[in-house]
C-alpha cells in the first residue's frame, strides 16, 4: 500500500527553554506515534527548546538590557547543535520504529561559528538519517532579534512511500518563491510548521493545498502561562504581560483539493493521526499543476541558490 501514508501531528508544548526535557517529550511522542503504526510524525516550529515569547513580553527591542541578554544567552545554551549529537536519540528512535520525522528546532550550527541560532526544520528519514536541515530564510518581525536568517540549502524534498515531502517554517510558507522551489522539486506533501495558533493555520493550509494540489500538514505547538518553568530567567518580567494562552494549537490537514481533512484542532495536547492517499494528488493535478502543464517556463523561471552559506571558506 505504497499510496497510503499514516501521519501523526504532534501538537504538544515544550518544556520551555529546556533542551533536555523537551527532547524527552519529543521522544515520548515518537514512541506513541510508532505504537499507532504511523510512518511520519511532525512537530511544530522551534519546539526544541521553544519559541522566543519573551521578545514581545519584555521589551525585546530595547538595546543592551540585562533582561534580554540573559534570556538570549539561556536560549542559546539550550539550542540544538546537530554536530554535537544532540539529535542522536531522535535518529535512533526513527530507525528503530521505521518512522520519518520533521522536527522544528532552534539550531546553533558549527558552520556559522557556533554562537548564532536559527529556526531550523530537520528531516530525519525512516532509517534514522538526517537528510536536510532547513534554516528559516527570514525570521519574522521580532524573531530577528534572536534568530539569524538562513539559506537555501534546506530547500529539499524527500521520498516517503509514493509521496515527495518538503517543508517550510511558519511565515516563510507565505513566501511564493520558496513554495515554488519545493513544487519544482516534485513536492506533493507539504509540511508547514508553526509555533502555534489557528490564526496562522486556518487560511494558509487550505490555500497552499489548493495552489499546489498537494496534501498540506500544518503542525503547531501549545503554550500557556503555566508552561513557563519556574527557573526561567526573569520569569516575573515575562509573566507580567503574558496571556493565559500564548499558543492554542491549530494543527490541521488539507487535501489536494484545498478542503479540510482535519480542521484546526485547538487546546488539545497529543497526537492527531490520519491516513492520506497519494492517489488524490494525481486526481487534482488533472486540471492544475503549478510547475507542470499549467506553467510557462519560457516566460517565468525561478533560480535557487542551494549553497550552504558560511562567513569563512578555507582552501588547501
Amino acid at each position: 500500500m505504497q499510496n497510503l501514508l499514516k501521519v501523526a501531528l504532534a501538537q504538544i508544548s515544550p518544556v520551555w527553554l529546556s533542551k533536555h526535557d523537551t527532547l524527552v517529550k519529543v521522544e515520548q511522542s515518537i514512541i506513541e506515534a510508532a505504537e499507532e503504526q504511523c510512518e511520519l510524525i511532525v512537530f511544530g516550529e522551534g519546539l526544541v527548546p521553544g519559541y522566543p515569547f519573551w521578545l514581545a513580553l519584555t521589551g525585546g527591542a530595547e538595546w543592551n538590557t540585562k533582561v534580554n541578554k540573559a534570556l538570549h544567552a539561556h536560549y542559546v545554551k539550550n539550542s540544538i547543535t546537530i554536530e554535537d549529537g544532540d539529535l542522536e536519540g531522535i535518529c535512533k528512535l526513527a530507525k528503530t520504529h521505521n518512522i520519518a520525522i520533521y522536527l522544528g528546532v532552534i539550531e546553533r550550527p558549527v558552520d556559522r561559528g557556533g554562537h548564532s541560532i536559527y529556526a531550523s526544520l530537520v528531516y530525519i528519514n525512516e532509517k534514522g538519517e538526517i537528510k536536510s536541515v532547513h534554516r528559516k530564510l527570514q525570521p519574522t518581525y521580532d524573531e530577528r532579534l534572536t534568530w539569524a536568517p538562513g539559506d537555501g540549502n534546506g530547500l529539499q524534498v524527500h521520498p516517503l512511500k509514493d509521496f515527495t515531502v518538503g517543508g517550510l517554517n511558519c511565515w516563510e510558507n507565505w513566501m511564493p518563491l520558496p513554495r515554488a522551489a519545493l513544487y519544482g522539486l516534485g513536492e506533493n506533501l507539504h509540511v508547514a510548521v508553526w509555533p502555534g495558533s489557528d490564526h496562522n493555520t486556518k487560511d494558509i493550509t487550505r490555500f497552499i493545498a489548493r495552489e499546489s494540489r498537494s496534501f498540506v500538514i500544518s503542525v503547531s505547538s501549545l503554550m500557556s502561562k503555566s508552561d513557563f518553568p519556574k527557573d526561567t530567567p526573569h520569569l516575573d518580567k515575562i509573566l507580567e504581560k503574558a496571556s493565559d494562552v500564548l499558543a492554542n494549537g491549530g494543527s490541521c490537514i488539507a487535501g489536494p483539493d484545498g478542503e479540510w481533512i482535519v480542521e484546526p484542532v485547538l487546546h488539545k495536547s497529543g497526537l492527531i493521526v490520519e491516513t492520506i492517499d497519494f492517489k488524490r494528488v494525481y486526481e487534482e493535478r488533472q486540471n492544475f499543476d503549478a510547475v507542470g502543464h499549467y506553467s510557462r517556463p519560457d516566460v517565468t523561471q525561478l533560480h535557487v541558490n542551494t549553497e550552504r552559506q558560511s562567513t569563512v571558506k578555507f582552501t588547501k
